[in-house]
């Protein structure tokens, strides 16, 4: 039987009168919240940091236009210091779009990749999803709690090329109905600072007071299998918490299991396999 189509899908205008409605019903329920959602920021920076990390920007992602991602690098320059400083005090959300806003051409946003329907677009503003994966990385090494979070789940769009974070811990963003939140349930306050030069983005997440525990975040059983002529990349991704003093863990929390199908080309998939399954050795070097 022929699966039914949404709405959403009908047409172009269907999926733009989906969009305005989320976009109000998101704008109400925000309204209706009791939420407190940070806005202050600082330009003195908190004195201790959490944890830090950088992305690069412009990287190849299969056969996508490379335009894209020097539109990309536009965008995040636009979007970055909207967040950076900010502070979330104890108690207080923090959200993505009420920090950043609508992107639109008469601020400056370009045309960037975007995800839709489970497969690569165009659309302005795109390429901010890189934004909020970094953000996310940061909060999964701290103990604020994510409230909001949505996956690119169960495709595996782009091969890896020089991917530094494991596969299945990246985010979707939509204005406004899609967000990346988290809240500050400690005693404590945390700040972000992000930035982009001419290679990376970069963040940092401070705090007041610093930090008892460490997080290490790691993919384990990862591998890629082939069911009824598609590929698949499978895998678990787990997070350990360590007592700094001890060294020892302390907890242990399976963060996301993946069984994504793979879209992209099998010329890379082959690629991708040997690394999975045969990972270079390390040695001391000569």
């Amino acid at each position: 039987m022929k699966k039914r189509k949404l709405f959403c899908e009908i047409s172009p205008l269907c999926y733009r009168i989906s969009v305005v409605k989320c976009c109000i019903l998101r704008r109400v329920s925000d309204l209706l919240s009791r939420d407190r959602f940070c806005r202050c920021k600082s330009e003195k920076l908190l004195p201790h940091v959490i944890y830090k990390h950088k992305s690069l920007i412009r990287r190849q992602l299969g056969d996508v236009d490379m335009e894209l991602q020097e539109n990309k690098a536009v965008n995040l320059a636009l979007a970055s210091p909207k967040i950076s400083g900010v502070l979330i005090q104890p108690g207080e959300t923090f959200s993505l779009w009420h920090l950043v806003g609508k992107t639109s051409a008469k601020k400056g946003y370009r045309e960037g990749l975007m995800i839709k329907h489970g497969s690569p677009d165009r659309g302005i503003g795109g390429g901010l999803c890189q934004l909020s994966n970094l953000i996310h990385w940061l909060v999964l090494h701290t103990p604020l709690e994510i409230t909001e979070h949505h996956h690119h789940d169960g495709v595996d769009l782009f091969p890896d090329f020089g991917r530094q974070v494991p596969f299945g811990v990246g985010t979707s963003i939509s204005y406004n109905y899609l967000d990346y939140r988290f809240k500050n349930c400690t005693p404590n306050c945390y700040q972000l600072v992000i930035f982009t030069d001419e290679k990376y983005l970069n963040a940092e997440l401070r705090s007041d007071v610093p930090s008892e525990t460490s997080y290490h975040i790691k993919s384990v059983d990862e591998h890629f299998s082939q069911e009824n002529g598609s590929w698949f990349r499978n895998g678990t991704v787990i997070r350990e918490t360590v007592d700094k003093k001890t060294g020892k863990i302390t907890g242990t929390e399976i963060i996301k299991r993946n069984h994504a199908k793979v879209m992209y080309s099998e010329k890379y998939i082959t690629c991708d396999l040997k690394k999975a399954l045969f990972p270079p050795k390390v040695g001391k070097s000569k």
